[in-house]
């Protein structure tokens, strides 16, 4: 595993870049819901939720893990980072092959789910705001939507996260069978 150890980042880099990332990529989708104007649907919304966790645990994880071999609290607050990473692949997946049509998506999120308790709060309902679709791609960049960008961001936080523990697992010794 010697590839592991021979890559340019250096593990006390590894939070902070997982922390930037996760900053942009949510200061993003802010900046696209209130300045540009696009309603975020509610998948976008779940795809959020991971990034208010893996900022915080990004941060301090490399506040903690200021040296160059990680302590075990850093550590343990990057495979936070991965989980949550891993858990956003996941959402982001299945949202942008909703939106390409791959197979289909939630209920209440592709088509038009009105619940109302009565007349007045169903009329409410129909005069209110347009909910965005999760089938509908508002977006998109080289063919590429958000929920496909954040994919493919997502996986790269994931490959981060997860070098760091690779490399505090072969730094460690805990690879090493031949020694028992």
């Amino acid at each position: 595993m010697n590839w592991i150890t021979s890559l340019p980042i250096a593990n006390r880099e590894i939070p902070w870049i997982i922390f930037a990332a996760s900053v942009a990529t949510l200061g993003s989708a802010l900046i696209f819901e209130h300045v540009g104007g696009l309603d975020p649907c509610s998948l976008c919304l779940q795809q959020r939720m991971p990034y208010w966790l893996l900022i915080p645990a990004a941060a301090l994880a490399g506040i903690l893990g200021r040296e160059t071999n990680l302590g075990l609290a850093p550590v343990l607050l990057i495979a936070l980072c991965a989980l949550a990473a891993a858990a956003n692949v996941g959402l982001a997946g299945y949202h942008a092959g909703v939106e390409y049509k791959w197979w289909q998506g939630p209920q209440g999120c592709t088509g038009n789910a009105l619940v109302a308790g009565s007349l007045a709060e169903l009329q409410q309902q129909l005069d209110g705001v347009k909910i965005p679709r999760c089938d509908e791609t508002p977006w998109s960049l080289f063919g590429l939507s958000m929920a496909g960008f954040n994919f493919l961001i997502s996986l790269g936080l994931l490959g981060l996260a997860s070098l760091a523990l690779l490399r505090f697992w072969t730094e460690t010794g805990a690879d090493d069978d031949d020694n028992a």
